[in-house]
């Protein structure tokens, strides 16, 4: 992956070479295999690895296919070896696992290639006798893989490095899948994406499947008619607007803003410019008169991605959207559903997951009502919800996220959610805010210390990270949490 100057920031310091010394390694034993299985995530990033690496598997003609879990735990990866596969990839997860990954690649029970962005569990400098040898990871060479790089992007340069002469395609298509990966991983501000998947967008743009702009960063602008894109716009609240229907009406009546065209409702796209621009300046004005904070008002516009090869007017032509659309898939078992949307089935694989998605929409509408109005438990240094088996462990964290800076619910604490995983087990996510992050919250290390000492299992990145954990041990891992994130602030 070449990265020039103007990609880069001066504050992104990316050593690329050793990157790509070690894609190189990775893609050398691959091309070696006789077969590969391909193990990911189960959530967008995931999904986006996966299929980056199955399309470009596919394309230097090496027989593969997909496996994915919600979890790579010891029991996981000893259904992986019993697969009897020669070789497998293990795509946005598997560093955190290298423990238990490696004695069974000591044990010639499969080689293993990781391409992952995750904090690694151990390396050779933790224990010499580690034999795995093909780890293609930003972090080992100083790529932050919480903002910088996601799965779907260490995947994508893996894809680079199984290019080959015979290669009909350079693989520079794949960039797409990878913004969406990243994307979906949070790993995108106002003013974009970052380090290197800036660079990965830049090769997007160049392949021609790539659009970037400056735009309204609320979700939903390709399906959503207008109206209902005002009333769900929870990124920044506005009084008289957000969750209030006749609030916009009003709204879109006042600055002459037609809600309708030929009796179909409009969406964003398919507003003038001029139209555009004068939406968001009532809603910047609307806001800053309701007193809304200044970095809350600045967060209206942004950078935005387009998929130029999708169809206008659907979900896959927005990033956000496409990227909600395959989370909807996998965490209700159907990984299968996403992967083939992700290598271009629009037709049954499609109608399966727009019908997954309404599902995944209800669920976490209710799931949202319900912590609001419960409330979180607030500690001394974070805040909790405990949903049982309310909300499936598979998306609690995502409205987590979406809680924080709700009615009730603070925004400068970090905040943890607990969910039924099974009669025995917790499900932990945690999700932080920015500003806490950039002054020393780091939540994979929280759930790292905090699910070991109560013998379960946790890591993830710094703002957003997950553990498991035995279900009657919720006090005492509060408690260590608590005293971990207060040591850190």
């Amino acid at each position: 992956m070449t990265v020039s100057a103007d990609t880069v920031s001066e504050s992104d310091t990316i050593p690329v070479p050793e990157l790509e010394q070690k894609a190189t390694a990775c893609a050398k034993r691959l091309r070696a295999a006789e077969r590969v299985l391909v193990a990911s995530h189960i959530d967008a990033d995931g999904l986006t690895s996966a299929a980056i690496a199955v399309q470009a598997l596919k394309r230097a003609d090496i027989q593969c296919e997909a496996v994915f879990a919600n979890q790579l735990d010891a029991g996981e990866i000893k259904r992986i070896a019993a697969s009897k596969y020669d070789t497998v990839l293990f795509t946005d997860f598997g560093s955190g696992q290298l423990d238990i990954i490696d004695p069974y690649v000591r044990n010639g029970d499969f080689e293993a290639v990781i391409a992952d962005h995750h904090q690694p569990a151990m390396t050779h400098d933790d224990n010499p006798a580690f034999s795995l040898q093909y780890h293609l990871n930003p972090l080992l060479v100083g790529i932050d893989g919480a903002s910088q790089l996601s799965g779907a992007g260490a995947s994508y340069i893996l894809a680079q490095a199984l290019e080959s002469d015979t290669t009909e395609t350079d693989n520079r298509d794949l960039a797409a899948l990878a913004v969406v990966g990243a994307v979906g991983d949070m790993q995108s501000s106002t003013d974009g994406l970052t380090g290197a998947n800036a660079a990965i967008v830049e090769q997007g743009i160049a392949a021609g499947v790539i659009e970037e702009t400056t735009d309204i960063l609320i979700y939903g602008r390709q399906t959503r008619p207008l109206p209902k894109l005002l009333e769900y716009a929870n990124d920044v609240q506005i009084p008289g607007i957000t969750n209030n229907e006749s609030g916009v009406a009003a709204f879109l009546d006042d600055i002459d803003i037609p809600i309708r065209s030929d009796g179909e409702w409009r969406r964003w796209i398919d507003l003038t410019m001029d139209e555009r621009q004068t939406v968001v300046s009532g809603l910047l004005n609307r806001a800053i008169a309701s007193g809304v904070p200044a970095e809350q008002v600045n967060d209206l516009v942004g950078t935005t991605y387009t998929l130029t090869a999708e169809a206008p007017g659907t979900e896959l032509r927005d990033v956000s959207e496409f990227s909600t659309l395959l989370n909807a898939t996998a965490r209700y078992n159907r990984a299968d559903v996403g992967l083939a949307v992700c290598l271009g089935n629009r037709d049954a694989a499609l109608i399966e997951a727009r019908h997954l998605l309404q599902t995944h929409r209800q669920n976490l509408s209710e799931g949202l009502q319900w912590v609001t109005a419960e409330g979180t438990t607030t500690e001394s240094n974070v805040q909790w919800f405990d949903a049982g088996g309310r909300i499936r462990e598979t998306i609690v964290g995502i409205i987590a996220g979406m809680a924080v800076g709700a009615e009730g619910i603070r925004d400068d604490l970090p905040i943890l959610a607990f969910a039924e995983k099974s009669e025995t087990k917790l499900k932990v996510s945690a999700r932080g805010p920015q500003r806490l992050v950039r002054n020393g919250l780091d939540l994979s290390t929280v759930m790292q210390e905090a699910a070991s000492a109560v013998g379960g299992e946790g890591g993830g990145h710094d703002i957003a990270a997950g553990a498991t954990i035995p279900i009657n041990e919720r006090s005492t891992f509060l408690e260590i949490v608590d005293k971990t994130v207060g040591e850190q602030l």
